[in-house]
């Protein structure tokens, strides 16, 4: 028994072989449809999951003085560029007059 040397690879000695071009192909095989269909509804239940009442979380401090220096707390909500984040009309928190 012991440690035996471990196979040295055949070097390919035909220059046609070297010349070849291999090509690689992706099939999928079939799939039971039953089982596509329960995968689909459970990655529904799954990601369209949102929770009820949830609390706000309060970033730590150190965070909130970073986001301050970076510029990223400086923001207009009156700013034309993220009036498409924002519902058109007033505002459901707004008292509308």
């Amino acid at each position: 028994m012991g440690n035996k040397p471990a196979k040295q690879a055949r070097e390919v000695g035909s220059p046609l072989a070297q010349d070849r071009q291999e090509i690689h192909l992706k099939i999928v095989p079939p799939l039971d449809h039953a089982y596509v269909r329960w995968l689909a509804r459970d990655l529904e239940r799954i990601h369209g999951f949102t929770p009820r009442n949830c609390r706000a979380v309060t970033p730590p401090d150190h965070y909130t003085e970073y986001m301050r220096l970076q510029g990223w707390l400086d923001v207009n909500l009156d700013d034309p560029d993220l009036a498409h984040l924002f519902p058109s009309g007033p505002s459901p928190l707004q008292t509308v007059e």
